[in-house]
């Protein structure tokens, strides 16, 4: 039989591929060879007695020094390595059924709350949102007008903080008295006494607790946690455990006046919550944390003002998005995929783009950067689904497949934009659908005001178990993925 020549053609893929492997594995395709011919050579010139003569002359104190020193060394880089942080298991608040608002929904209320232009200006948003009819926000939104009251703040965040809180002790069965440091996070709704304290005083935690709350560092305020909890850890007695809260509230970025760059959010943020348990210990751990990179680009004016909370000319709070907002977030991602990417990329993909950056310097500056193939060194990414035009975005510019991105659309849709806690709804959409599978690697990116783009590498030890497909995607896991351009 015949083999025809377009059978016999390597595609660029294939060789893109043949790349990889060889500088992926060039030690041990080129340095092992050549070291193992190298020792042949010498042994072929020495012979056997002179090999055996060079062995006894060899003192007591070299074969010593030669066994114990590499073990010295192995033992004091290993001691002076910040000890490795592990996710014990997580979860994810979905609020109670009286809380649900649709776009129908959303769309009559801002008929009574706006004006005309204000109204016609939300009901073109809201269609174009990518969010579904089953997000929620606090009941107190449901009237005209809404009640936007401290009292009714409060009664938001206690609401998913502790269902999300109750759900994880249930999970993982540890006592409160077990829990050594507390970190929460909440950007918009700062009472006195502080979330952290609320957390406290409801699960009586001990007296001595490391506690902190973060407020004001937006939607990546969650990662910033994550990093806090991290350092604490790290400095806390072996087997210590960090419980972690992200949320934020409805009601305060809740806007009705006529300034449309601060009806934007009202459009898109809805209510959630997530609880992480943290601990230095392997012991029930899920997921081991490999890196954590925070970019901020608050120098820059046009960054600094892109998500900027004031006053409209009538005086009333809000928060006001720049139109800029999607290339500032373009621009503080590119700077954060920079210094992760050195961190997690395989050596095929470093040195493309260093090759690149080379051939663009020194023979044509309109030559592309060769942008990485990030896909080659996670298998899920977690990307912060603050809106349609910033998925798309990140998707573009990433390369990334629709597939990769479904987790953010799919809880975009789902859950709306739950702001820190976005990132622990996406994950437990892919544990959800059974995609973790043990080694895989997760990527979570954050977006926040600042402007900030703040990066997590998680690392999957054991994967779901097959009772638990996440709390907050229990009902609705079976309808997902959407096509979202077909219902929205």
């Amino acid at each position: 039989m015949g083999v025809r020549l377009s059978d016999m053609v390597i595609s660029p893929s294939h060789l893109k591929h043949l790349f990889e492997i060889m500088v992926n594995n060039f030690l041990l395709l080129v340095a092992t060879p050549a070291m193992v011919l190298v020792l042949l050579r010498k042994a072929a010139q020495l012979g056997p007695d002179e090999i055996l003569s060079c062995l006894h002359g060899l003192r007591q104190v070299h074969v010593l020094l030669a066994v114990f020193l590499p073990f010295a060394l192995a033992t004091l880089y290993l001691m002076s390595r910040p000890r490795s942080v592990y996710l014990v298991d997580y979860s994810c608040c979905r609020p109670n059924s009286n809380c649900r608002v649709s776009i129908g929904s959303a769309t009559e209320n801002a008929r009574f709350s706006l004006d005309d232009g204000g109204y016609r200006f939300m009901a073109r948003m809201l269609k174009r949102s990518g969010l579904g009819d089953q997000t929620y926000v606090h009941p107190s939104l449901h009237y005209i007008p809404p009640g936007c009251t401290l009292s009714e703040g409060r009664d938001e965040a206690e609401q998913v903080i502790f269902a999300a809180v109750d759900d994880l002790l249930a999970k993982t069965g540890i006592c409160p008295e077990a829990i050594d440091i507390l970190v929460t996070n909440c950007t918009a709704f700062n009472p006195t006494p502080s979330l952290a304290d609320i957390v406290v005083n409801r699960y009586k935690l001990r007296a001595d607790i490391r506690s902190m709350h973060i407020s004001g560092m937006g939607c990546s305020a969650g990662v910033i946690s994550l990093e806090v909890a991290r350092n604490l850890l790290q400095a806390a007695p072996r087997g210590a455990h960090a419980l972690m809260v992200s949320t934020e509230s409805t009601l305060l970025i809740n806007y009705t006046g006529k300034n449309r760059a601060m009806l934007l959010p009202a459009a898109l943020f809805r209510m959630g919550a997530a609880a992480v348990l943290l601990s230095t210990s392997t012991s029930k751990s899920r997921f081991r944390l490999r890196h954590i990179v925070r970019t901020i680009t608050a120098a820059q004016d046009r960054a600094y003002r892109c998500a900027y909370q004031e006053e409209d000319d009538v005086g009333e709070m809000g928060i006001n998005l720049s139109k800029e907002l999607v290339a500032v977030a373009g621009d503080a991602l590119q700077a954060n995929i920079v210094a992760i990417g050195s961190l997690v990329l395989p050596p095929s993909e470093k040195l493309l783009f260093a090759l690149s950056f080379v051939a663009r310097k020194v023979f044509n500056k309109k030559i592309k950067l060769y942008v990485p193939d990030f896909r080659r060194a996670f298998q899920h990414f977690c990307i912060h689904c603050g809106g349609r035009a910033v998925i798309d975005a990140v998707q573009t510019s990433l390369r990334l497949s629709d597939e990769n991105i479904e987790p953010s659309r799919m809880t975009l849709h789902r859950f709306g934009n739950t702001s820190s806690s976005s990132l622990w709804y996406e994950l437990a959409y892919i544990e959800a659908k059974r995609r973790m599978r043990k080694g895989d690697r997760v990527w979570m990116v954050g977006f926040g005001s600042g402007f900030k783009c703040n990066s997590a590498v998680w690392q999957c030890i054991t994967s779901a178990s097959n009772t638990d497909i996440g709390t907050p995607w229990a009902d609705s896991i079976h309808m997902y993925p959407l096509n979202i351009s077909e219902v929205s």
